[in-house]
């Protein structure tokens, strides 16, 4: 049994907190420990829960500690998680998984986070960067995610009248990048898992099925797309959804019809959006079947709508690099090699503004 002692030591005059180490993993071999190693003398336990290892997993993970569990896997992360989170003892659970590291100077940050922070702060968020190598579900190279949490909630009133009890968690920011270095991209395997929830019967949150339509657009192929149209076509007909669930839906439905060749389906669902305040996305939709068309100057049109004229939903490469790409495709095409250059630059100017990184890879 592991004793994580609470308020284990003082610096500055703050308690320095105590913090679990929770990750569940499957054949990470070859990069567990470069995440372990990253971590490990920041956590005061460590708990690793394997869902299936069939390689050195489990070997590895041995070397840092000895409170690994078998899980048994249900398609459910978050009841694999949940079950590491209950094998936590210390003041904070630290949720990582193996793909993550952190580097030097951020593991100073770390160290002071631990000697600082204070008692009232229930989660800390962390950046997580890099996001863009093997993106899924993420249009920004760094985001922040919730990532250390506080393990026993202490529930508090507030309000000098009508007290109520605080429900909303106290939420801190902190300048901590995680470094997010993937073998390589997770989008089939959560796209086969929205896929058997499904047929399970399992209805979409709100959150849910704005993640499901934003990772087929962000990395879905035309197998997947064909394999979600039934669930988002049902989503467009559901009265308990709302506008902006049937805008994603209608998106997802004129994608998969486009990549179909069904004309008829592309622009009965293009229509509902476009009737509205439209989005990147549709006009994006309309460049490519025009574009595909060889209707150059048609395509360029909506090209230019997706970048300048409506906002994006689900991707803003719709809203950027895809249409821009276009729109240089296109100028190419009808010899307009002046506005080709020019939108050549806006392309290489959005990335780089997306990602941090010059790209100057020329659009063909």
């Amino acid at each position: 049994m592991t004793v994580c002692f609470y308020n284990n030591g003082l610096f500055g005059g703050y308690a320095v907190i105590t913090i679990s180490l929770c990750m569940i993993v499957k054949n990470e071999e070859k990069i567990l420990a470069r995440c372990l190693d990253s971590v490990a003398d920041l956590m005061d336990e460590i708990i690793i829960v394997d869902t299936g290892s069939t390689d050195a997993t489990k070997e590895i993970a041995a070397r840092y500690t000895d409170k690994i569990y078998d899980f048994t896997w249900i398609d459910d992360f978050s009841a694999a998680r949940n079950f590491a989170f209950s094998k936590a003892a210390c003041e904070y659970i630290y949720s990582a998984d193996a793909d993550e590291v952190v580097s030097e100077e951020n593991r100073g940050r770390f160290r002071q986070l631990k000697e600082v922070l204070l008692p009232e702060i229930e989660i800390v968020q962390m950046k997580y960067g890099n996001q863009l190598q093997h993106g899924t579900v993420y249009n920004f190279d760094e985001e922040y995610r919730p990532k250390l949490f506080k393990r026993q909630r202490e529930f508090v009133w507030v309000e000098p009248v009508h007290e109520t009890v605080r429900l909303e968690p106290v939420v801190y920011d902190s300048d901590i990048v995680i470094t997010h270095l993937p073998e390589n991209s997770h989008a089939k395997r959560d796209l086969q898992t929205f896929a058997k929830q499904l047929l399970k019967g399992f209805r979409l949150s709100k959150r849910l099925h704005n993640m499901y339509a934003r990772e087929l657009y962000l990395a879905g192929d035309a197998e997947d797309f064909a394999q979600a149209q039934k669930f988002f076509l049902e989503s467009v007909a559901d009265a308990e959804r709302s506008a902006d669930e049937m805008v994603e839906a209608c998106c997802v439905v004129a994608k998969a019809a486009r990549l179909k060749g069904d004309d008829y389906m592309f622009f009965k669902y293009v229509s509902k959006v476009i009737a509205g305040e439209g989005c990147s996305e549709i006009c994006c939709e309309l460049g490519h079947f025009y574009e595909a068309a060889e209707d150059y100057e048609e395509a360029s049109v909506w090209y230019y709508n997706a970048v300048y004229e409506t906002a994006p939903v689900l991707s803003i490469a719709a809203g950027g690099t895809e249409a821009l790409g276009g729109l240089v495709r296109c100028y190419n095409q009808m010899g307009l090699t002046e506005q080709a250059t020019f939108y050549q630059k806006e392309y290489e100017r959005f990335e780089e503004e997306a990602t941090g990184r010059k790209n100057t890879c020329v659009i063909q």
